[in-house]
């Protein structure tokens, strides 16, 4: 079957609908190429990824230093678009049965968007309680925010977690009007659903701010990045989670260099025979095809034929997605 990877705009995000569909990917990519046009920056890969049956989902975030409030818009982002998949699907006469448990859902992130999941699955653990939430919460940021920066996480997350509980009610009822079926949704979060992370990028504030000294009053007046490097990694460590996650890192990267070896050295996960370090820098996802060949924004080589991406980039990340997504049936 030739299928043309067609995107659609539905609610703040961007559907290509796959008309067989054994699965979708939510796709999270870096903080520039995700702002401005990732249905053409890496288009290649989502061309490859939509013909292996799946419907994408492009998730836009915006520039912002706190990354707790962009988790919560993608978290809310998913349960707008999860009802819009059924009826599309509906209409258009598609199969729309993969729609129907959220464990056919998986992630796919590149650089800062690699954060962002991470957030979302770190975010599975917190205590359905409020009063354990709260404490789990300050246990986390104990030794890195003050009380106020403290409270104030504490209140963002509270009417993030009771607005998604809310919402899910919503969506399995909405669900129900349109093909009169019900809809399995197992967590607030992303618990039981396959990550794979490109090149994650895990940095503070001094990553998007230069010179260093101006980060560092910007941190210091404290507008710099949340959370911080620090309090990620104990959420990603203290949840306990991650056990369905691929690792993508390439071996001229630099930018993601720090982050990969935390996840590889530090955290031990994923299982060695879920990371892959393959050729390439920090952008090789980015790419588009043009009849035989495809060009390499930003990277080496710039022109390879398509045979020789797949082998090097493509053919990789589906595997890994495949073998994922077996393990956690």
């Amino acid at each position: 079957m030739n299928l043309k990877l067609r995107f659609k705009p539905v609610s703040h995000s961007w559907v290509a609908l796959h008309p067989k569909p054994k699965g979708v990917i939510q796709f999270i990519a870096g903080a520039f190429f995700g702002t401005f046009g990732p249905m053409l920056f890496y288009r290649y890969l989502l061309q490859s990824l939509f013909e292996q049956g799946y419907t994408i989902i492009l998730l836009p975030f915006n520039f912002s230093f706190n990354h707790y409030l962009e988790a919560g818009f993608l978290m809310r982002e998913q349960y707008e678009i999860l009802p819009e998949l059924v009826r599309m699907a509906s209409v258009e006469g598609y199969d729309y049965e993969a729609y129907l448990d959220d464990k056919n859902f998986s992630w796919i992130g590149h650089s800062l968007g690699c954060k962002y999941i991470s957030l979302l699955e770190g975010f599975t653990a917190l205590p359905p309680e409020p009063q354990d939430r709260e404490q789990f919460i300050r246990n986390l940021l104990a030794h890195t925010s003050d009380e106020s920066q403290i409270e104030s996480v504490i209140a963002d997350i509270n009417i993030l977690f009771e607005e998604l509980q809310q919402k899910i009610v919503e969506v399995q009822k909405l669900i129900f009007t349109y093909v009169g079926r019900e809809i399995k949704i197992n967590n607030v979060f992303i618990k039981g659903q396959v990550s794979i992370l490109l090149a994650p990028a895990i940095a503070d504030t001094g990553s998007a701010i230069r010179p260093q000294f101006l980060a560092d009053i910007i941190d210091n007046l404290g507008w710099g990045v949340k959370p911080a490097v620090e309090e990620t990694q104990h959420l990603i460590k203290d949840s306990g989670l991650f056990n369905i996650m691929g690792l993508v890192c390439f071996k001229s990267d630099n930018i993601a260099k720090s982050t990969c070896e935390w996840f590889t050295n530090i955290l031990q996960k994923p299982p060695e025979n879920f990371r892959k370090t393959l050729a390439g820098g920090h952008l090789r996802p980015l790419g588009i095809q043009f009849g035989k060949y495809v060009i390499n924004f930003f990277d080496k080589p710039l022109i390879e034929s398509v045979q020789e991406r797949n082998k090097a980039f493509e053919h990789n990340v589906i595997q890994l997605l495949e073998e994922l997504k077996e393990k956690s049936r």
